[in-house]
């Protein structure tokens, strides 16, 4: 009995350790993020004092509407979080 115990422990060892390499390997290969952070110039510096991400989204598009002076393209993802994507790096 011991013998089938010490196997069903190095089987599940074993699984565990696979599955762990897995995932650290699929975690290696991610593509490099591409998106540009928020740039740290005059127009952007207040956003980085305001904590709630969505409170600070409310005027990106006071800059960034269709017909403004920073429109952003057509093909844009959706315009009303841009720091999903854009991050803070403080």
């Amino acid at each position: 009995m011991q013998k089938k115990n010490k196997k069903n422990i190095l089987l599940i060892n074993a699984i565990f350790t696979a599955i762990c390499a897995a995932i650290l390997i699929f975690l290696l290969r991610a593509p490099k993020e591409t998106t540009a952070p928020l740039p740290h110039d005059d127009n952007h510096n207040r956003f980085f004092s305001i904590e709630s991400k969505k409170e600070a989204e409310l005027s990106c598009l006071s800059c960034h509407d269709k017909g403004k002076e920073a429109a952003l393209p057509e093909n844009h993802p959706p315009k009303y979080r841009c720091l999903f994507c854009h991050k803070r790096n403080l």
